[in-house]
């Protein structure tokens, strides 16, 4: 019986779902001394996901992300030498079903938590200590994917990402999250 439900419960039009992206990473505020005030500026990000969507509403899916330069701005005065931040993160995903959606464009919803790491590496490390800093974060989103080819399509998504740890910060004196900030990413999507 085991073996049956097992067989059955494969729903059709199930597919895993890997995903490159490229995107702009922006909105972004934090607890961190950020002397170039980078963190609110438009930066690249990048990285890929994978993951299970049925057929119906539901899907799961793991995320990596990687934003070099991230709290630094484009001026010349070089207080950061290096700097980025990395998301890993475990999602839950709804989706518009596939019998309402057909194999036309399918919306979702998602949102999960994981991990964000932030680095920040000063000039004068002396007055000013580098940051490398792990913290538990959520984030949650929407976007849409559509299939131009049986196998391949295009993913656009925004999400907003969040430390649950707060902190004051040193220069405005305010209590802020750790680092939050808006990603906005296309992908190609193969389905696997």
């Amino acid at each position: 019986m085991l073996l049956v439900v097992l067989c059955s419960s494969r729903e059709a039009g199930a597919q895993y779902l890997f995903t490159p992206f490229i995107g702009g990473a922006f909105g972004g505020n934090t607890a961190f001394l950020n002397l170039e005030q980078g963190a609110g500026s438009t930066q690249l990000i990048f990285g890929g996901s994978a993951g299970w969507l049925g057929a119906g509403i539901v899907g799961v899916e793991a995320d990596f992300a990687y934003a070099p330069r991230f709290f630094e701005s484009d001026n010349l005065a070089g207080e950061i030498v290096g700097s980025n931040v990395v998301t890993l993160s475990g999602n839950a995903i709804v989706a518009v079903p596939l019998s309402v959606s057909q194999y036309s464009l399918r919306p979702y919803a998602i949102g999960g938590v994981g991990l964000v790491h932030s680095s920040i590496e000063f000039f004068n490390p002396a007055a000013s200590p580098a940051v490398d800093d792990n913290s538990l974060a959520f984030n949650i989103g929407g976007g849409a994917m559509g299939f131009l080819t049986p196998r391949t399509g295009v993913r656009f998504e925004l999400r907003h990402f969040r430390t649950f740890e707060r902190e004051i910060n040193e220069v405005r004196g305010e209590l802020l999250p750790r680092l939050s900030f808006w990603r906005f990413t296309v992908g190609v999507v193969v389905r696997g």
